[in-house]
């Protein structure tokens, strides 16, 4: 998401909702939203504000505790601009039985296109050839070595939500045969279904994460799992960065236990592990895959949608089951 703005207003009692935030708001959404909510920063509010408000609004990923939570006495409802919701204790929020939405399918395009623009990128050694040219070895050195074709390689898939079904889209239409593991089959589904991680990534050339960040899939994609993908394969991650074992990571590019990642997210953000820093077969990004004007106007219009709909005693837009 893009960086805060800061945007704390004074607690004072007036006639528009008040609508805790659990860290300053983007500027654009300050703009859209300001004229219509009283919005108080979490960390500022007096007892009255926390006492008062029902709707805590929790701009990109801010971690949202249980201690937070029981401070709110009057919350009924946890608003995310993120799709992911793993910055929110939900077993607080099953507690207090409150509600809890997110972007919906804001982003599902944005992360399917990138991710696609990954497995390219990797496979191609897109980054390390244009590091090649712009060191000006083309003229001395010749040629950048060959990469890798796109087209034909076997295609996993971790999670087949909306941006999975939009890679896999994407990159069947490369002529990639795709196939996928989710918790379970999709009987409509025209891909492959394998039943463990490791199962899939041993039909794979190309593994992509797009599945959400829970208990159960926290390190996922293991040593075992990069054994499974190959010498040849690709792990490619706009997903969570908690999916990844990333020590093993580290340790099986280094050892070519598999060939390559393209990552645009990371276990402990920002920091991203240094040693990826200096390997030419990994190509990363700063969790930018969502980062366009459309995506975080689709976002906002969620979000303003989220917020209508439950001062207005309608049903919500994007609720999260928990």
């Amino acid at each position: 998401m893009p960086p805060p703005a800061t945007n704390a207003a004074d607690s004072v009692a007036d006639d528009k909702p008040l609508v805790l935030l659990a860290q300053p708001l983007f500027p654009h959404f300050a703009a859209a939203l300001e004229g219509r909510y009283r919005f108080v920063l979490a960390a500022d509010a007096d007892a009255a504000a926390a006492a008062e408000a029902r709707v805590l609004l929790v701009p990109g990923l801010k971690v949202v505790t249980a201690e937070l939570i029981d401070r709110l006495p009057a919350l009924e409802l946890v608003v995310a601009t993120s799709v992911g919701v793993d910055h929110v204790d939900l077993d607080a929020c099953r507690r207090r039985g409150l509600a809890v939405t997110n972007a919906g399918g804001a982003f599902s395009v944005d992360s399917a296109d990138y991710a696609v623009g990954l497995v390219v990128a990797v496979l191609r050694r897109v980054a390390a050839a244009e590091a090649y040219l712009r060191r000006g070895r083309w003229a001395t050195d010749g040629k950048f070595p060959l990469a890798t074709k796109v087209s034909g390689k076997r295609v996993g898939i971790v999670g087949l939500g909306r941006i999975g079904s939009l890679v896999a889209r994407r990159l069947a239409a490369f002529g990639c045969p795709v196939a996928y593991h989710s918790r379970l089959p999709r009987p409509s589904s025209p891909y492959a279904f394998f039943p463990t991680v490791v199962a899939l990534a041993a039909e794979s050339d190309v593994l992509v994460l797009s599945c959400a960040l829970t208990e159960e899939t926290r390190h996922m994609v293991n040593r075992e799992v990069m054994e499974a993908l190959g010498g040849g394969g690709v792990l490619v991650n706009v997903g969570r960065g908690g999916l990844v074992d990333e020590p093993e990571l580290v340790r099986c590019l280094r050892e070519g236990i598999i060939a390559g990642a393209g990552l645009d997210v990371y276990d402990k953000e920002p920091d991203v592990p240094p040693e990826l820093f200096a390997m030419e077969n990994v190509v990363l990004s700063d969790h930018r895959a969502v980062l366009t004007p459309e995506s975080m106007a689709a976002a906002l219009d969620i979000v303003s949608g989220n917020l209508e709909a439950f001062f207005a005693g309608r049903p919500l837009l994007s609720p999260v089951t928990l």
